[in-house]
């Protein structure tokens, strides 16, 4: 399965443990330079299986960009803090759903 991370200047463990939750290709793009919302964010979004956006390290206009092109596509994405306690939770909610 293939995760893109939008947003976060360091990653920390999250790839790491995102890999032991069978996610074996994971792209990042840091969301902060206006150069990322024309990198590709759109195209990279179509190929993922699972979009997670760290609002807390983003810039708004790509926020805003990601956010209208995931509800257009109706990919799934996770909104979170960049925390792995944050992300888990998140996980948690997906699966009870």
């Amino acid at each position: 399965m293939t995760a893109l991370i939008i947003g976060g200047d360091n990653l920390g463990n999250i790839p790491g443990k995102l890999s032991k939750k069978g996610y074996d290709t994971i792209e990042h793009i840091d969301g902060r330079k206006g150069w990322d919302r024309r990198a590709g964010i759109p195209h990279r979004v179509e190929k993922a299986d699972l979009v997670i956006v760290f609002v807390d390290y983003l810039s708004h206009s790509i926020a805003r960009s990601t956010k209208e092109k995931l509800r257009s596509l109706n990919a799934n994405a996770i909104y979170t803090k960049r925390s792995w306690a944050h992300l888990e939770n998140q996980f948690k909610k997906i699966e009870i759903s």
